[in-house]
């Protein structure tokens, strides 16, 4: 038996070296990260607001990276689907979701089985962008302001109709928000995509709606459509004229955002890499620049006050959901 004492030494001097060099080995494969391409959910379509700033901000990101950060667009269910698919993905970093929050914080309180949850189901990795909503008219309707837009509906109760989205989206539910603290009456028309919506609006078919400034600044800048108010807490750079609705409906105010998730148990090395590449793509101007054409705003948090922000969000839709009555099944 003492013959075999100097092989277990040698097999434990081994086992401490294979130690010794893992550390290392490993770390090397985490900095080597991504070593091929990486696929990016977007579970919104093409064209979008958010699939928008996905583009612009993946193409910085793989040019830091080395790599190529593909957009594959999932659409369906408000989300849901592209939502669902990202949750189930192998969480080594190389399939990623960049959504926004009408998907990641609205959805779970809007329909009864999403096939996700917004907070097990993922590492929050980084929070992108703001954007910009307005409450947009048709040029010929009367009112040109929040005020008098309140001032015709309690005259009129019921006799103007706001365009949306669809049932339980995120211009729908604003809507309703707006209408309620306002103590107003206002007929919902909903569209199957806000630029349905939008494009009825411009035709005067419907005369408001609650709109992305990514998807309607094109219609805003050529006369085709005119802001009433900034859904926004703050006035937004891209119309720095334009009045918020919260200076007329104090406490009225919403950020919608996007961000970077993914799955969860994905390494943390891999997700602070992935991190570190966005953040420093928002600090670029030329990024900001073309955020802001887009009437978006780089939003930079850690990974931690990004997912905290997600829990605080998610308590908040689920209530305003729940006073609105919206519900998709």
């Amino acid at each position: 038996m003492d013959s075999l004492l100097p092989c277990r030494r040698n097999l434990l001097a081994l086992i401490a070296a294979a130690a010794c060099t893992g550390g290392p080995l490993l770390a090397q494969a985490d900095t080597a990260y991504p070593t091929r391409p990486v696929t990016v959910v977007v579970p919104q379509g093409a064209g979008g607001a958010n699939d928008a700033i996905a583009r612009i901000v993946l193409q910085r990101v793989s040019e830091l990276l080395g790599q190529s950060f593909v957009v594959d667009n999932r659409v369906g269910a408000g989300g849901n689907i592209g939502t669902a698919y990202s949750a189930k993905a192998r969480p080594d970093g190389y399939t990623l979701m960049l959504t926004s929050d009408s998907a990641q914080v609205v959805a779970p309180a809007l329909y009864k089985a999403p096939g996700f949850d917004p907070v097990k189901d993922f590492e929050p990795v980084a929070a992108v962008a703001t954007a910009g909503y307005v409450l947009v008219a048709n040029p010929a309707f009367p009112a040109n302001t929040v005020a008098e837009l309140i001032a015709r509906a309690k005259a009129q109760p019921g006799a103007i109709s706001y365009a949306s989205a669809g049932n339980g989206t995120l211009n729908h539910l604003i809507a309703e928000v707006l209408r309620k603290q306002a103590g107003i009456d206002m007929q919902h028309v909903p569209y199957k995509s806000s630029a349905a919506a939008a494009t009825d609006v411009v035709s005067g078919q419907v005369p408001v709606s609650v709109q992305s400034l990514p998807s309607s600044i094109g219609f805003i800048q050529a006369g085709k459509l005119k802001v009433l108010g900034v859904v926004n807490p703050k006035r937004v750079a891209a119309l720095p004229d334009a009045p918020t609705i919260g200076e007329t409906l104090p406490g009225f105010g919403f950020t919608p955002w996007y961000g970077l998730f993914a799955p969860a148990g994905t390494p943390p090395e891999i997700v602070a890499k992935l991190h570190g590449a966005v953040d420093k793509a928002l600090a670029a101007k030329d990024i900001q620049d073309r955020l802001a054409q887009q009437g978006a705003e780089p939003w930079r948090l850690t990974s931690a006050q990004f997912g905290a922000s997600v829990k605080t969000e998610l308590a908040r839709w689920a209530t305003i959901v729940k006073d609105s009555g919206a519900r998709v099944d």
